[in-house]
Formats: structure tokens, sequence, C-alpha cells
């Protein structure tokens, strides 16, 4: 019988497990971040520029220029310039059903023209909806003084008509017509909808009130001083 004693089963098989708990102790050391990796800095740019200047451009309600966005995201006007132009060019390979227009040295998303009877139809289809004395008094200042700015509008009123705009384009009844020579802002006036709505042949059909309105000389003092 040898000298030697034999080892247990717990000291034969000790080795073994210590040897098997050593690659999970590796790989628990191993705190690599996936983000390290996809080279994002702390606000996600510019690894995300393109996300984020979509979700800019989808809720902005004027056009927005590059140097306001390059401000905003913190990147250079270099790098949104060449970012938009990489979105416009997708929107049009994939013939998405909106587009990115410059307009006034800004940008904003627009409803691809080839669509425009189908939005025109859903938004008009069913809308019998009676409007709001803010609605119909605002519908009024632009029926009388087109084309207008929303500024002068609000000054005729007293009242920001942001919301109340919002609402008459979507129905149909006022639209964008240009832009102001001297400021720049969005021009509004009636669609032929409205004249449709209104029982009208022409603009020339309107009642005589615009003798009760502000000239338009009024309207841009009286929005200066409430900018004052």
């Amino acid at each position: 019988m040898s000298d030697t004693e034999p080892q247990t089963v717990a000291e034969v098989a000790e080795p073994d497990l210590a040897a098997a708990a050593e690659p999970d102790l590796a790989a628990a050391a191993d705190t690599t971040e996936p983000e390290a990796e996809l080279g994002f800095d702390v606000h996600g740019l510019p690894a995300g520029l393109r996300g984020a200047l979509e979700a800019i451009l989808m809720v902005v309600d004027e056009p927005v220029s590059e140097v306001s966005l390059a401000a905003a995201l913190e990147v250079t006007v270099d790098e949104v310039s060449t970012t938009i132009g990489e979105l416009a060019a997708d929107y049009d390979r994939a013939e998405r059903g909106f587009v990115l227009r410059q307009i006034a040295g800004g940008w904003r998303v627009y409803s691809r023209p080839v669509y425009a009877p189908a939005v025109e139809k859903f938004l008009l289809d069913g809308q019998q909806a009676k409007l709001t004395q803010a609605s119909l008094e605002t519908l009024a200042v632009i029926a009388y003084r087109q084309p207008v700015t929303r500024a002068r509008v609000s000054a005729v009123r007293g009242v920001s008509v942001d919301g109340v705009m919002r609402t008459l384009t979507s129905r149909g009844l006022v639209e964008e017509t240009g832009h102001d020579d001297i400021s720049g802002a969005i021009l509004y006036g009636t669609t032929p909808y409205f004249l449709q709505r209104m029982g009208l042949s022409s603009l020339d059909d309107l009642p005589p009130l615009a003798p009760f309105l502000p000239e338009a000389d009024s309207l841009d003092s009286i929005a200066e001083q409430g900018r004052s």
C-alpha cells in the first residue's frame, strides 16, 4: 500500500473550479460602454445630428436658418448645411410625403406637392365645426388686409394669433402667399376655398368693412409699440 494518501473529491475538484471562475471574472471586469464605441459626445452629436435636425424642423412654424440651428445644437454651420442637404436628398430619393425647402434664408418641412390633393381632402372633408369668435375675427383681418403677416394680425386683435392661424390654415381657409420684402416674415391670405365657403366669386365681393380696419402703416406702428 502506497504511503501517499489519496486525494479527496473536494481537493481534486477545487483547482478546476478556480480555473473555471477566471473567465467570468475577466468578463465582469470588462466595463466598456457601447456609447463610447459609437463616438457620441455628451449631446449625442454629431452622430445624432440628423435626428436632432429632423426633430427641430418638424416642429418649427416658420423657416429656421442654418446659423440658428448650428447655435442651438452646438455644431458648425457647415455640418448643419451638409446634413440638411443629405436629408433633403434622402427624402427625394425615397419619395417621402414631405420635403425640405429653403425659403427666406431658412429651412422648413413641407408636404410634397404631388400629395396636395390627398392633404386637402383630409383637411377639408368633414370639417363642419363652427369657427370660434377669435377665428372669425382673425379671418376677417386677413381677408381685408391680405397679404398680411401674423404680427400685423396680432396688432389688430391685440393678442397672439399663432394658434388661431394654425386652425385657419388647417381648415384650408388661409394659406402662405409669400414673404415680406423688408422683414422676411411670412405673408398670409385667404384661399379659393374661403371664397367658396363664403359664397363669393372674388375678394371684390367682400362687404365694405375695410375702412374700419387700420392701414398697414398703422399696423406696423402698433406692432412696434407691442414689442417695445
